[in-house]
């Protein structure tokens, strides 16, 4: 989780950012459509993973984006 959050800190340029499984985009300020974009760009460079779009249209919270990226890496490994 601390290489998340890093991406999160870096993607929303906040170093105070401190994500959990609970975490939403409500709770993280500009988070609209064009940083989630960005940000899962920044996850899958940092995985070495990619997503399809219907993986990160329904991710409801940073909870299920750490499930995904565990079942991409389960996938390549």
């Amino acid at each position: 989780m601390t290489t998340l959050n890093g991406i999160f800190c870096e993607v929303f340029d906040e170093d105070s950012i401190q994500i959990t499984r609970e975490t939403t985009a409500d709770d993280v300020d500009g988070w609209d459509s064009l940083s989630h974009t960005n940000l899962i760009v920044a996850v899958e460079m940092a995985f070495n993973v990619r997503f399809n779009l219907k993986d990160t249209r329904t991710l409801k919270d940073v909870g299920e984006l750490i499930d995904l990226i565990d079942r991409k890496l389960a996938e390549k490994a």
